[in-house]
């Protein structure tokens, strides 16, 4: 059994879903011995806690095979397409801490790999007093941050490394996204795996490659294998 993952974006929209699939897709392909075509895994789960208008859930929902329905991928689900802390004032429904943290208590004790993709970054907001970084702290998450492969990769990096010592959440490690398909090349000048982890004092796992198809199982795994699997999924 591993330990339950937080996934966590140095930014929005920086490839922790893209991450989080290609782990699931891997997991299910190389490490679930019971999942077939026509039997959902009963040993994978994938939990998003908070979510606004429609995204990740439905994709998680869509692609894998998961023993899971929307409201166990997220308890808390907010119509508009904004921050959640801000949805919910706007929607005037509460944030229920209590009920994200007992689903993933259900889930911890359910599955043998369970993938949390956070709302946003470490310091994205779930309440007006309460921090994504929180809930890692608090939830003893260990955690993967996803900084993007492009300008800016170096500092974004060493801001949310700080943030999580800060925080006392535990990173396993960084794992480099690309958007895009890019050089080796480009890649040590955007965003170099070695200057990074030298400078954060983080081991970077890997760099993501862009998958281009994110309903195909085959090219999410591969993608997957590309990383240190064996420090990520632990």
């Amino acid at each position: 059994m591993t330990k339950p993952l937080l996934i966590v974006g140095s930014d929005t929209g920086v490839g922790k879903t893209v991450l989080t699939a290609a782990l699931a897709a891997y997991w299910l392909t190389y490490r679930d011995r019971n999942v077939s075509q026509n039997m959902p895994s009963t040993s994978l789960g994938i939990y998003k806690p908070l979510q606004s208008g429609e995204g990740d859930r439905e994709f998680y929902n869509q692609t894998f095979n998961l023993s899971q329905n929307l409201a166990e991928i997220t308890p808390l689900y907010f119509e508009t397409p904004i921050a959640p802390a801000i949805a919910a004032h706007k929607e005037g429904k509460p944030i229920d801490l209590a009920l994200i943290w007992q689903q993933f208590q259900k889930l911890q004790k359910q599955k043998e790999c369970l993938l949390v993709e956070s709302m946003g970054g470490l310091g994205s907001p779930i309440t007006d007093e309460y921090i994504v970084a929180d809930l890692a702290r608090d939830w003893a998450l260990e955690a993967i941050l996803v900084v993007p492969v492009r300008l800016g990769a170096i500092s974004q990096a060493i801001a949310n490394v700080a943030l999580a010592n800060l925080q006392k959440v535990k990173l396993r490690g960084i794992v480099l996204s690309c958007s895009q398909v890019y050089t080796t090349e480009e890649i040590e000048e955007l965003a170099p795996p070695q200057m990074i982890s030298r400078l954060a004092s983080v081991p970077v796992l890997g760099i993501l490659p862009y998958v281009n198809d994110l309903s195909d199982i085959s090219q999410l795994s591969l993608a997957a294998s590309e990383l240190d699997i064996e420090r990520i999924l632990i």
